[in-house]
């Protein structure tokens, strides 16, 4: 009986097309995987990265005084000799002004036009230097430490007075900072939450009214948790816990509001812009780890009008100051605050291509 044989498959052809068509599967895999968009993120992920080392340890890694504000007591013309020696200072570490009497120099710290003050005695050998460490530790250590110096090659002696004394929980007075730091995490994760879930783009005004409610509700309870737990808690600040609440609700908000505003202009790509304005930017130029004497010139400059930099100004005051030179940083946070809720409500009405695809969850777009 003949057997005739069916068809047969060649299985070094179909192995070399199936390696073939494998080889193409793969890099269309690739294009599908790594879209232009996703490339361009990728790389956006890789400058915030550097911008991040840049910033901070451009900002951080040689921290020197320049022109810290500072008063001279002193009778006749003691006084402006003293001036003149100070500022002839190499690196001019110092900004010296003559002070009244030794009452007016408390004030001036207490209001944080000064951060520090010497009153000299010209009958005796021993001068007195007020700081203030609740304004940062490191900056009256080195104020310390410049006047030391000083005093010393006069053959004078100096004594140390702490007109603001940091908390003995508080170790190196960054506890405002590091508190400041956390109540903007809250605001730009809870807008980020809040584009990733729905789309970075609300789609209607009511839409962007509700993500605005939702934010200033998560900022009331961000600012009292912070508050009570630096407070009450840790007692790590002495500042009242009401001033401290409306301080951190503020910032929770102001950080919120932006981020929802960047995210209604830009996109998704608005919550990395959050974090470089916040956290690249804001963080190591807002006087937490080193006060703003003792940055380089370009993040002095910004620090005051970011976030961080305002709200750690702000919290500082209320903690160690009686809440004195809030105003200008409050005005920054609300600035904060009201440009983020106009132009997020703005952005809500404005035409955008591709805004159905965007206000889609991440499933469905897909």
């Amino acid at each position: 009986m003949s057997h005739t044989p069916g068809p047969r498959t060649r299985s070094g052809t179909g192995g070399g097309t199936g390696g073939g068509t494998g080889g193409g599967s793969f890099l269309g895999e690739v294009r599908d995987a790594v879209t232009p968009r996703a490339t361009l993120l990728v790389l956006g992920v890789i400058a915030l990265q550097l911008l991040f080392i840049a910033s901070y340890v451009g900002a951080l890694h040689d921290p020197r005084p320049k022109d810290v504000p500072f008063g001279v007591v002193a009778p006749g013309t003691a006084a402006g000799q003293t001036v003149d020696r100070l500022e002839r200072l190499p690196g001019s570490p110092l900004d010296p002004r003559t002070v009244a009497d030794e009452a007016d120099a408390r004030k001036q710290i207490m209001n944080r036009e000064i951060d520090g003050a010497l009153i000299v005695d010209p009958g005796g050998g021993q001068d007195t230097l007020l700081v203030a460490s609740g304004g940062g530790t490191v900056l009256a250590t080195t104020l310390e430490g410049i006047v030391g110096k000083v005093e010393k090659a006069e053959t004078r002696t100096v004594r140390v007075v702490d007109v603001a004394p940091a908390s003995p929980h508080d170790f190196d007075g960054l506890s405002s900072f590091y508190l400041v730091v956390g109540w903007c995490v809250g605001g730009y994760l809870c807008a980020s939450i809040l584009a990733i879930s729905t789309g970075a783009r609300p789609s209607s005004p009511r839409r962007a009214a509700i993500r605005l409610i939702v934010m200033a509700l998560v900022a009331i309870a961000g600012g009292l948790g912070g508050a009570v737990i630096v407070g009450p808690v840790l007692g790590a600040l002495p500042g009242g816990v009401l001033d401290l609440w409306g301080l951190g609700a503020l910032i929770t908000f102001a950080v919120g509001a932006a981020t929802l505003a960047l995210q209604g202009v830009f996109g998704i790509v608005g919550i990395g812009l959050a974090i470089l304005l916040v956290v690249i930017a804001g963080n190591p130029s807002a006087g937490g780890a080193f006060p703003l004497p003792l940055l380089p010139p370009f993040w002095k400059a910004i620090g005051p009008a970011l976030p961080p930099g305002a709200g750690t100004w702000a919290a500082r005051s209320i903690a160690y100051f009686k809440g004195n030179d809030v105003t200008a940083a409050l005005l920054v946070l609300w600035a904060w605050a009201v440009l983020g809720t106009v132009i997020t409500m703005l952005a809500s009405v404005l035409p955008r291509r591709g805004r159905e695809e965007a206000e889609l969850p991440p499933t469905a777009a897909g």
